[in-house]
């Protein structure tokens, strides 16, 4: 089962936030990793939206151990063998496919299985699965759906995913069940295609003193 005592999910919580990455190779994960680094959060999810994502992935679990390194856009089971294999310390889904969590939990690797219904996260803790991925989170009501589906779920942890940035980030962490965000906009694209590593450590540091006033401010 995926629970938020686990050591990796222990992780995402206490940072607040996982940056969704897009990368192409080995040189560019390592390098927007340590800008990660730099800025404060040592996590980071990669997607296989890009044919070089697995290399960045394998590279930045070799060279980089102390960052908490995930896998983006698993769906499919071959992936999921791959993406653990390059060492990818957690997977996440943009959907719910019950063939790509049980072989995650075959793996002992923590899943974060996308959902946007009430369906689909019964699925999810059916397959014993307590932690998600509220995707896209903007698209299907943002902060509004998850204090819907935490009544009749409350025991349910969320990752949303889609539309977060730093504008509405807030909205999102001031709620008990949101375990962490994921977000893009310290680790935008176009930063990364023009080499402007000091940019994305810039935003990232931003973002980690945002969560942390967030954090600071719902806690008083």
């Amino acid at each position: 089962m995926s629970s938020p005592d686990n050591p990796v999910l222990d992780a995402l919580a206490a940072h607040r936030l996982v940056p969704v990455v897009v990368v192409d190779g080995a040189d560019e994960g390592a390098r927007l990793a340590d800008a990660l680094v730099a800025g404060g959060l040592p996590v980071a999810e990669i997607t296989l939206r890009l044919a070089g994502g697995l290399d960045a992935i394998r590279a930045v679990a070799k060279n980089q151990p102390d960052v908490v390194i995930g896998a983006g856009t698993v769906t499919t089971v071959a992936q999921v063998d791959d993406v653990v294999e390059a060492g990818a310390r957690y997977i996440v889904s943009p959907g719910l496919s019950t063939a790509v969590v049980r072989r995650a939990q075959e793996h002992g690797v923590p899943v974060l299985p996308g959902v946007a219904t009430p369906s689909e996260i019964m699925a999810a803790l059916d397959l014993g699965v307590d932690v998600v991925k509220l995707f896209p989170a903007s698209v299907v009501g943002g902060p509004a759906a998850i204090k819907a589906f935490s009544a009749p779920f409350p025991g349910l942890r969320f990752v949303p995913t889609g539309g977060v940035s730093a504008a509405n980030l807030g909205d999102y962490l001031g709620l008990e069940p949101v375990l962490a965000v994921g977000g893009s906009w310290m680790v935008d694209r176009k930063l990364v295609t023009a080499g402007d590593w000091d940019g994305i450590t810039s935003r990232t540091r931003d973002a980690v003193a945002l969560a942390a006033q967030i954090d600071q401010e719902k806690n008083r």
